[in-house]
Formats: structure tokens, C-alpha cells, sequence
């Protein structure tokens, strides 16, 4: 098949899934009130595939076969793939309003991990994990799956190992081994665009020890799998007003409880199956790749950040005061050292078995330097907006003939410039800043891709202290020690 289309997309998640939204079970996802803002931005990865302006980025030839596939299903070999993924993933996040559309990009980033570390565990145990991985993979390209990734388990009390837990299923687990598969059952927590996508891969959170071998599990199975319930989240927008809403009603992402109620796996589905010694390696890998995938996302937000606080100087007469021009210029500083150091994790990255890795270091660094000053980006964007951000008048009042020419007249701004459009530029910081989907965002940018602490361990442990140290014994005429 290659590329689908937005109708084909759609058609295929009309599949009998399991899925709950506030209660109720969810017949169709595409044609529910709330799930379907997700589809429809989803949708944006299969038009922007076939729109001749953005083909050349979103999709790639391949050469041994002529055939077109979406560029995410691409391993990167080089700098010049990882870029080019890079700037897939930035233009689509910036036609989708600043949100991600992450039905394909994080599905690729575990199985280019999965390909890395299949090769390890078969080369200890024997087993034959990577012609697995390379079977799905393959799978997934031809067929044009969209894909979502559960890792992160429930944990229960997080001071204790898996099989130390008040009850065994906080993470997920092998509960019956059969000749032809396994069965599972657990539960993973914040599993995004689950309930509209094709198929869910799962990857174990943590190290885990022998004792806790039978958590030690990796695998992908279809979205309508017998026993896989997923209840969705309502958290992350707040209405379907395009004033009072103009990014979430139409953009957003559904994260949900993921369930595995004794779920049955295949074998050609199982890519790690209680290889304990390997499913720390596996989860640090995956986020090598995924948090790659993060701060090339994080960009289009910042510029919106940065043109939403310009916009509003000048609508509001303020654009000359020094403390704007030094608030808008922390904004941009913001988005481009961002923007920067997620194109030197790609300039600056290792291969291994074929497959491009971007800089752990670097991406770290700057996944660290977004989340960390995030909030103190949307408190710029607040101030120089003022207070009509959470007082403004209800759409209702705009379009009522005994109010709006009130508001016509008191909430103008600068000659030239209408109430409406000032009210729209207000909305609009609003729905980034001030709001349910904001406040998600606000969340995302600090336990999105790991935490601040995960970030924190990493950047100290990848950095080459040793050769500073070396540095300043030399720079003050110390001994060198061999």
C-alpha cells in the first residue's frame, strides 16, 4: 500500500476496540464529539503525505523497490536522516497548531530501538527477536500503521520492585506462557493517541532484576485485540469554540489508562519475552530516540510563544517598553537555543549496527532546558498579554446586539488594529497558556519524555567530567596522573 489516505486511516479504526470516554463505551471514535478532534488531527500525518507542497518531507523513495513510504518508517543512517526527520516532525507540529501529531513518530522511535536491541539479546539468549522486529517493522511501512507506545507502567508504590508490590499487576506482566504466544496482563498509564491508532507496541519502563523476569516483556499488538481496554482521558481541551479555543478545538492529543486483561501475544509479536538483563537497555534506548522526537516537536510551540507575546505588544501599544523587548527576547532565545540543540544532537550522533543515534548528551541538554523554562515562558507570554486572558468576554456576549457594542468599544486596543482581532490574539494565549489544554501542556513540558530528574541523571552521567578534570589539573601545573 505505501501511503494511505485520511478516508483509509479512518476506515480502519472503526475496528470493534475497546475504548471509554467519561463512562461510556466508545462505538466509534471517529464520529465521538471529543475522540474525534484527535482523529482529525491525526488525519494531518496521511494529507500532508499526499499534498504535493509537503510530500518530499513527509515521505521517501525507496530505491530497492521504487516504493513511497511515510518518512517516519525510515531507519536513520546518517546526520542527513536525522535532520530530515527532525524537520518532518517540526513542520507537521507547526501546521497542527504547535501539537504533535505523534501517531507515527513515537511508534518508530521504539522500533528503531527494538532493532538495536533485539540484535544484543540474540546474540546472549539465542532467540530470534530482531527477525521479529524486522517482520513488524516491514509490516507497519507497507500497511501505513499509525502506532502508540505504552511503556510507562502504573508503578503502584514507585519504592518498590514489580514483584514487590502490593499486588503484581502495577506493571505489566507474562502470566501464561503458551506455545504459540503469551498472555499478559497489567496496565500502563499516559499511553498517547491510543484510542486512534492502528496498533500499540509495548516496551518495559525500567531495569528490572530475575526476580522480576516475567515484566521483562516487549510486543505490539492491533488496537482491537480481545482483552486490551483503553479508558481515555477527558483532560486537555476544554471546548469546541473556535473563539474561545482556536488551537484545541481542532488539535489535540488523547492519552488514556491502557489495560491488558490477560491479553494473548503471538510469538511474531513478542520482542523480548523475560530477558530481564535487557529491559533496561531497551527503555533507555527508546528515549534516546524519543526525546529526539521531543524537542523537535517543542519548537513550533516556542515560535507560537514568541509571535502570540509580539502580536499582543503591538495590539496592546506596548511593543517599544524595555521589559517587552526583554521578555520577547528571552522568547526567542528559548525557541532557538532549542531549535539549535536539537539539530547538534543530529549533526553530532553515533551509529551503531547501521542505525543513527542522536547525541543522548545534547538531546538531553535541550529537553532539560525546555521543560525546566517552560513555565517561566508562559508567565512572559501572560504578562505581556495583561489580564483579559482570563477575563474576557464568553463568545456569547461578543454576538449578543445588547453587549457587543460594549465590547466593541471598551476592549479595542491600538488605531488600526479591531476588537475582534484583538479578542482572537487574547484567545489564542488563552487556549496555550490558560487553559485545560494549556495547563496539559504545562505537564507535558516537565513528565513528557522522562522527567527533569531523568534528564538531570542522564546529562551527568554522559558528560566526560574526567577530561575537564584533567583540564584544570593541567591549567594549574598539578601533576598528571597515567
Amino acid at each position: 500500500m505505501g501511503i494511505r489516505s485520511v478516508e483509509q486511516y479512518k476506515a480502519g479504526l472503526n475496528d470493534g476496540r475497546t475504548v471509554f470516554f467519561k463512562g461510556n463505551r466508545v462505538e466509534d471514535v471517529t464520529q465521538h464529539p471529543d475522540l474525534g478532534v484527535g482523529v482529525n488531527h491525526a488525519s494531518l500525518d496521511f494529507e500532508l503525505a499526499e499534498n504535493p507542497e509537503y510530500r518530499d518531507v513527509m515521505t521517501v523513495n525507496i530505491p530497492e523497490t521504487g516504493e513511497i513510504i511515510s518518512r517516519y518508517f525510515k531507519t536513520p543512517a546518517d546526520t542527513d536522516d536525522l535532520l530530515k526527520r527532525r524537520e518532518m516532525i517540526e513542520t507537521s507540529t507547526r501546521l497542527a497548531g504547535g501539537v504533535v501529531l505523534l501517531i507515527k513518530e513515537i511508534g518508530t522511535d521504539a522500533l528503531f530501538a527494538l532493532s538495536l536491541i533485539a540484535k544484543r539479546i540474540d546474540e546472549k539468549h539465542g532467540t530470534d527477536y530482531l527477525d521479529r522486529v524486522k517482520a513488524y517493522h516491514r509490516h507497519c511501512q507497507e500497511k501505513d500503521l499509525s502506532m502508540a507506545v505504552a511503556q510507562t507502567d502504573v508503578k503502584g508504590d514507585r519504592s518498590l520492585m514489580p514483584s514487590e508490590q502490593a499486588h503484581p499487576d502495577y506493571y505489566v506482566r507474562v502470566v501464561e506462557q503458551r506455545p504459540d504466544g503469551v498472555v499478559v496482563r497489567g496496565a500502563k498509564a499516559h499511553t498517547t493517541c491510543a484510542p486512534y491508532v492502528d496498533e500499540i507496541i509495548v516496551l518495559p519502563t525500567r531495569n528490572m532484576t530475575e526476580q522480576n523476569k516475567d515484566y521483562a516483556v516487549a510486543f505490539a499488538i492491533p488496537a482491537n485485540t480481545p482483552g486490551l481496554k483503553m479508558i481515555a482521558s477527558p483532560f486537555g481541551a476544554s471546548s469546541s469554540s473556535d473563539f474561545h479555543h482556536p488551537v484545541s478545538s481542532h488539535h489535540r492529543m488523547i492519552e488514556s489508562l491502557t489495560i491488558f486483561d490477560d491479553v494473548f501475544v503471538p510469538n511474531e509479536r513478542i520482542f523480548m519475552n523475560r530477558e530481564w538483563d535487557f529491559a533496561g537497555a531497551l527503555a533507555n534506548t527508546f528515549v534516546e530516540f524519543h526525546r529526539f522526537t521531543a524537542v523537535s516537536y517543542k519548537t513550533p510551540l516556542c515560535d507560537l510563544f514568541t509571535g502570540g507575546a509580539a502580536l499582543i505588544a503591538d495590539y496592546n501599544g506596548i511593543s517599544r517598553a524595555s521589559h517587552v523587548r526583554e521578555k520577547l527576547m528571552h522568547l526567542i532565545s528559548y525557541a532557538e537555543t532549542v531549535r539549535a540543540l536539537s539539530k547538534a544532537a543530529a549533526v553530532d550522533c553515533t551509529r551503531v549496527d547501521g542505525v543513527a543515534i542522536p547525541n543522548s548528551l545534547i538531546t538531553n541538554l535541550a529537553k532539560f532546558y525546555f521543560a525546566s523554562n517552560y513555565h517561566q515562558m508562559v508567565s512572559y507570554v501572560q504578562d505581556i498579554a495583561g489580564g483579559l486572558v482570563v477575563t474576557g468576554p464568553d463568545e456569547a456576549d461578543v454576538t449578543n446586539p445588547e453587549t457587543r457594542d460594549y465590547i466593541e468599544k471598551y476592549l479595542g486596543g491600538v488605531k488600526g488594529v479591531s476588537t475582534m482581532e484583538r479578542l482572537k490574539l487574547i484567545n489564542l494565549i488563552r487556549d496555550l497558556t490558560a487553559s485545560d489544554f494549556g495547563g496539559y501542556h504545562e505537564l507535558l513540558a516537565i513528565h513528557a519524555e522522562g522527567s527533569l530528574e531523568a534528564q538531570k541523571i542522564t546529562i551527568y552521567r554522559g558528560y566526560d567530567l574526567e577530561r575537564c578534570k584533567s583540564l584544570a589539573k593541567q591549567a594549574a601545573g598539578m601533576q598528571m596522573s597515567n
